[in-house]
């Protein structure tokens, strides 16, 4: 047989996996979803220009090709300083921080099959920023121990919400209520934090509370990708058993999946996915909502699509960084501003369509 003929056999061996979504390496095999690889390559490039486009953004105006020969220490004079001291460390926040928030959502709205099970309505970000306000408020902390307090914060709500939730196990439209009765406490005891703190530190709480991307240097990079590190690979391992357990736990059971164990595993997965994004960032409200819906329309795929929806969550994030940035002139608004805004408006968009489906 010919090199030509090995070529074109291996060649049609490549398109067949791809096309059936399989590829085998000796006794291993992976299967994936060939639209929504496509999905994700086609989001880490908008992200990447988006990424390249705000670092290029402020009253030192650079062009992209400049910002991409800065990288390559071949800059303009005096750009490596604004560049990679000031300005990427904020794009990098922003790409980790919708990274895990995206997927965080997905995690979520997949266990409690529901598109409102996100994080943020249902408290697990509201006990975050409440033990990353303690810890700001009264402790007087730095980077890390509000990070720690966010963890905190977040674990301890997470508890709280699912043995409230659990009569002889959790189901999710249960899990989401009791999350959303939580967000309310919790709310009320971050206005409780506010009247108790003196004029300064209730300033500085409150510019974080509303979700920002000012002043964020590479300790907060740090923070966001400490986070990703960790939760990422289990909620990568464990995908396949969030497809199960949107079957129903005895489905789930049937095929071999312990329901409960698989579901506190990814619980606590998303947990600190929200809440690491939390302490880098502040409460970006809606992110954790918007982006899993917006991956799924993209990718048409059932199941959760962690990974789309994390870099859907990733180019929201750089997004709304950049439209900040243009149309305010200036990087001082906070991004939450405007994701807030525009998850506003996706929400109601949201409820109606559920309720035309009567669905609630």
């Amino acid at each position: 047989m010919s090199r030509t003929d090995v070529k074109a056999r291996s060649g049609a061996a490549v398109r067949a996996q791809w096309r059936t979504g399989r590829v085998r390496a000796g006794r291993w095999s992976v299967r994936f979803d060939p639209r929504a690889v496509l999905v994700c390559l086609g989001l880490v490039v908008v992200t990447a220009t988006v990424v390249v486009l705000s670092v290029g953004t402020g009253s030192y105006e650079l062009s992209p090709l400049e910002v991409l020969r800065t990288f390559v220490g071949d800059g303009p004079p005096g750009s490596e300083f604004i560049v990679l001291d000031l300005r990427l460390p904020r794009a990098l926040v922003a790409v980790l921080v919708g990274f895990a928030s995206g997927m965080a959502g997905a995690v979520f709205q997949s266990l409690t099959r529901n598109p409102l099970g996100s994080p943020d309505i249902m408290g697990f970000s509201n006990g975050a920023s409440a033990g990353a306000l303690v810890a700001i408020i009264l402790l007087d902390a730095g980077t890390g121990q509000t990070a720690f307090g966010a963890l905190v914060g977040g674990f301890a709500t997470a508890t709280a919400v699912y043995l409230l939730a659990w009569r002889r196990g959790v189901h999710g439209y249960r899990l989401v209520l009791v999350g959303i009765g939580a967000a309310a406490v919790l709310g009320s005891a971050t206005s409780f934090l506010y009247v108790r703190s003196d004029i300064g530190k209730a300033a500085q709480a409150a510019s974080w509370m509303i979700g920002s991307l000012n002043a964020r240097g590479w300790s907060e990079v740090g923070i966001a990708g400490a986070g990703l590190v960790a939760c990422v690979p289990v909620v990568l391992v464990h995908a396949r058993r969030l497809t199960m357990l949107e079957m129903g736990d005895d489905t789930a059971s049937a095929l071999g999946v312990p329901p409960e164990r698989s579901r506190l595993i990814l619980l606590s997965a998303g947990t600190g996915l929200a809440a690491m994004g939390v302490a880098a960032a502040g409460p970006i409200p809606f992110l954790a909502l918007a982006a899993p819906q917006l991956a799924r329309r993209l990718t048409r795929a059932a199941g959760p699509n962690v990974l789309p929806a994390g870099w859907m969550g990733a180019l929201l994030v750089t997004t709304a960084d950049l439209v900040t940035q243009r149309v305010t002139g200036s990087a001082l608004m906070p991004v939450g501003v405007v994701m807030g805004v525009g998850g506003g408006l996706y929400l109601a968009w949201l409820l109606r369509r559920e309720r035309r489906s009567q669905h609630l």
